[in-house]
C-alpha cells in the first residue's frame, strides 16, 4: 500500500499488511508530530503536498525499494492536512526474509519521503504570549 491520506494513520493496520509467511523480519518507521523544533513550542502541523506528483513519487520509489532490495512488501503512507501532538504523520513498512535487508529498505524509504516527495511542512508555534509550560496545562 502506498498512499496519502487525510485520514488518520492506523499504524496496528499498516503493520498488518507487512506480514507474509516467507517474511522474517518487518522494519517500520513511525513518525509522530512532536511538541517542539529548535528550541521553539510547536502546537501543531498542517503539511501539504502536490497530490498527484507525490502519489506517484511514492509509487516510484515502492518499485525502486522492490527493486533494490529483496522484500516482500512495502507500505508508504504519509498524511497531510492539520496534524496534532503526538498524531503519526508519517509511516514507512518493509518486510523480507532477513533483519538487515528490511532495516536497509526501511531506512532508504524514510530518507527519500523526506527528500525526494513534495509534501510541505508547516509548523504552527504555540504563541509566544503563552509559555510552553502553561500552554500545555490549560490544553
Amino acid at each position: 500500500m502506498i498512499q496519502l491520506t487525510t485520514e488518520p494513520i492506523d499504524i496496528v493496520a499498516a503493520e498488518r499488511l507487512l506480514h507474509h509467511r516467507s517474511v522474517g523480519a518487518i522494519a517500520t518507521f513511525v513518525g509522530t508530530i512532536r511538541n517542539h523544533n529548535q528550541g521553539r513550542s510547536v502546537y501543531q502541523v498542517e503539511y501539504e503536498a502536490y497530490q498527484e506528483m507525490a502519489q506517484r513519487q511514492m509509487e516510484a520509489l515502492g518499485r525502486e525499494i522492490a527493486s533494490r532490495w529483496p522484500v516482500e512488501r512495502v507500505v508508504l503512507i504519509h498524511r497531510t492536512g492539520l496534524l496534532e501532538i503526538g498524531d503519526v504523520a508519517v509511516f514507512v513498512g518493509v518486510s523480507s526474509a532477513h533483519r538487515h535487508t528490511a532495516f536497509e529498505a526501511c531506512r532508504y524509504g524514510i530518507d527519500m519521503i523526506k527528500a525526494e516527495v513534495p509534501v510541505w511542512k508547516h509548523e504552527i508555534l504555540v504563541p509566544s504570549e503563552l509559555p510552553a509550560a502553561s500552554y500545555a496545562t490549560a490544553r
